[in-house]
């Protein structure tokens, strides 16, 4: 038996909240690209985020892609947690997904043609990368006798959960150390928050139409990736609005000048 929803009101609800989260997600991407530009500078992102994000969101693409256009694939997501369960990823999982990753690969070619400063991907952030994709390959081995895609896609929603998990941590790590976060944009994190709240909110839609909670663990990743967002993106409204606020000063249209721009048009 195919699963189907109960409730048409729910099946509304969840298909406009996560269409919401989508554009929210979406758009999160053009205010740092946007600031990129004006500024013509990428001086304040850190690039290790860049890097993480790009891995995060390709595992993520493979994952959801996979999941929601593999019919064998579906065959054994209902082998392992049962034909009335629905799948959990929506149209709107992968196209976010697509996306993510084209923005986010627009925002490193940003890096090569803008003011990047002294700033460099770092040799962890290099070796983390390395490990993972060689990692992914091994697994990708060891799956294909035996034609074992659930678990290999799983493998991919781990690395993006864990990515998501690390990804953030060497920016938070940069606007402490220089107590700033100008370069680093506060619309961004402000509609990632919104996308990782309705996104939450569209699979409790789900759980309550179906009365289980086997969407939430049936794809653990689109859960943990959630929480993690709304952890870090709250860390980040905390250091940019409580613990280095930007003066007025600082801001043309959301769009602020790094203090050494400043100096540097004094002195001419």
């Amino acid at each position: 038996m195919s699963s189907s929803w109960n409730s048409v009101g729910l099946e509304v609800l969840y298909q406009v909240l996560g269409w919401v989260a989508f554009f929210a997600w979406s758009f999160s991407f053009y205010p740092q690209v946007l600031l990129n530009y004006r500024r013509k500078s990428v001086v304040g992102l850190n690039f290790d985020f860049l890097v993480l994000n790009l891995t995060k969101h390709s595992s993520y693409l493979i994952y959801n892609a996979s999941l929601f256009f593999s019919p064998f694939i579906q065959r054994q997501y209902h082998d392992k947690y049962g034909d009335k369960e629905m799948i959990p990823v929506a149209a709107n999982d992968v196209a976010f997904s697509l996306h993510a990753v084209a923005l986010t690969a627009f925002t490193v070619f940003q890096v090569f043609i803008y003011e990047r400063g002294m700033q460099k991907v770092s040799k962890v952030c290099i070796s983390i990368t390395a490990i993972v994709w060689t990692a992914a390959i091994v697994c990708l081995i060891i799956a294909w006798p035996k034609s074992d895609w659930l678990w290999l896609i799983d493998v991919f929603n781990s690395i993006q959960v864990g990515m998501t998990a690390i990804k953030y941590i060497p920016q938070a790590i940069m606007n402490f150390r220089r107590k700033s976060t100008i370069g680093w944009s506060i619309g961004n994190i402000l509609l990632d928050l919104t996308g990782g709240v309705l996104n939450f909110g569209q699979m409790g839609v789900q759980s309550i139409d179906q009365h289980t909670l086997v969407n939430f663990y049936g794809n653990i990743g689109k859960t943990l990736l959630s929480l993690e967002t709304v952890f870090f993106d709250v860390l980040f409204i905390i250091q940019h609005y409580v613990l280095y606020p930007v003066k007025k000063d600082e801001y043309a249209d959301d769009f602020p000048v790094l203090p050494i721009e400043v100096k540097h048009v004094a002195a001419q």
